[in-house]
């Protein structure tokens, strides 16, 4: 526990069966309820805050005016809660109307095709356990777009 943080008293009712397993439990290790509702409260929220069903709706909701980006730097953590605010920003904006280039095939033939190093950056992506980890991958990602995005800037330029 962060030794700044004070402790707060917090009154619920509890099932009676859960208090005495929560009792035995305490006795077993030789503490109290206190620590371990304490602990196991701290491991619930950061497995809740982590998950992904939990961001997107944080995400949503924001997006919506839902929620302020105070309270989405409490509940996922400061760089995600930039993401956030990024994209908000970019949804607000008005697209762009460009028109695509009638002769140069960005896609070499197949727009559905995904490519081996795309694939292996999404699975790695998904598979990632920290915001660390899935900020180096997206940055990996961001990089790879923009030596594609090159060769297409490349490409126009030739013409």
């Amino acid at each position: 526990m962060d030794p700044s943080d004070e402790l707060q008293r917090v009154h619920f009712h509890s099932p009676a069966s859960l208090v005495e397993r929560l009792d035995a439990i305490a006795e077993v290790y030789d503490t109290n309820r206190s620590a371990l509702l304490i602990e196991a409260l701290r491991k619930y929220l950061d497995k809740t805050t982590d998950s992904e069903p939990f961001q997107e709706l944080v995400a949503t909701k924001y997006y919506d005016d839902q929620l302020d980006f105070e309270t989405v730097t409490q509940l996922v953590g400061p760089e995600t809660a930039q993401r956030f605010r990024l994209l908000k920003v970019d949804l607000e904006d008005e697209p762009l109307d460009l028109a695509a280039p009638d002769d140069v095939d960005v896609y070499d033939g197949d727009p559905t095709a995904v490519d081996a190093e795309v694939r292996q950056l999404y699975e790695r992506y998904q598979a990632a356990e920290s915001d660390a980890e899935r900020r180096k991958i997206a940055l990996e990602m961001g990089a790879l777009d923009g030596r594609r995005h090159a060769d297409i800037y490349a490409a126009l330029q030739n013409e």
